[in-house]
């Protein structure tokens, strides 16, 4: 699993001009699922996003979870994170879970979180969607699992 958090004072998603997800303080998190992962990854990666301090702390410094700030996550599958450009100029995508495996592993990585202590909401998974990021810092740090 893959995982790009971007640190936002907002994030929300639009599927066909409707907003479907929204938050404010927190992170936003693209999720790409590869082939061979499972749910023990989904729950490390979540344990990860939970602790992980990325947050400021009253001098200024990154010293605070999502936790610690009672903030909220908005995750967005997105199986172009697995883009292989090793070869030519058209990306592969082979590394990719196929749907039927990554939309439950998306769901559970949710549902870990959820039960972590991170209020969450997701994307619409296989929609084409709008996702508006409010990138504060800006922070953007890449996890793999």
């Amino acid at each position: 699993m893959r995982a790009v958090l971007q640190r936002v004072r907002h994030g929300r998603v639009s599927v066909n001009f409707q907003t479907i997800a929204e938050i404010q303080q927190g992170l936003v998190i693209l999720l790409g699922v590869e082939k061979g992962d499972d749910q023990q990854k989904a729950n490390t990666l979540a344990q990860k996003i939970s602790d992980l301090r990325i947050f400021s702390d009253s001098a200024g410094k990154m010293n605070l979870s999502i936790l610690d700030i009672h903030g909220s996550a908005l995750v967005v599958s997105q199986f172009t994170l697995m883009a292989d450009t090793r070869k030519g100029n058209r990306p592969s995508f082979i590394d990719a879970a196929p749907p039927d495996v990554a939309s439950p592993l998306v769901d559970f990585f949710v549902d870990q979180l959820n039960q972590l202590g991170v209020a969450t909401q997701k994307g619409q998974f296989g929609a084409h969607m709008l996702v508006e990021i409010a990138n504060d810092g800006p922070v953007t740090i890449q996890l793999q699992v």
